[in-house]
């Protein structure tokens, strides 16, 4: 018999997380490494396991995820959003309302706006001199 697999997309700034959740014990694995090795700071790891407190699962599935692009803070948030679109599939019902009040399947679309040309950056321009 397989096991129920279920399958979520996340995304947050440039990072992309393809994530699987399947019937276990709780274990989240990133990039075929533990959680605890991937990510260092104790706040972010504690955002990427909201999903499973407010959906009241904790220790019900185990994730394995592969993420891509952006920085550790970026990754973590893609990692909820897909962790969060995952469990909707799981049971839509029951994790649905939860999840949707809390915020976890919205698509945080804010994006580094890129440089544009005379500037610096994409706002900065070169300080102003008068003579």
């Amino acid at each position: 018999m397989a096991k129920m697999q279920y399958f979520g997309t996340g995304r947050r700034k440039s990072s992309v997380a393809r994530v699987r959740l399947i019937p276990g014990k709780g274990e989240i694995t990133v990039n075929k490494k533990p959680l605890d090795d991937y990510i260092a700071l104790e706040i972010v790891k504690r955002e990427v396991r909201r999903p499973f407190e407010i959906a009241g699962c904790d220790g019900k599935f185990d994730v394995i995820a592969t993420v891509r692009g952006g920085g550790y803070t970026g990754q973590a948030g893609a990692l909820r959003h897909g962790i969060a679109r995952a469990l909707c599939q799981a049971d839509t019902e029951a994790y649905r309302a939860p999840l949707k009040a809390a915020g976890f399947l919205t698509r945080d679309s804010r994006m580094k706006e890129r440089k544009k040309y005379g500037l610096k950056k994409a706002r900065r321009a070169s300080q102003f001199s008068k003579r």
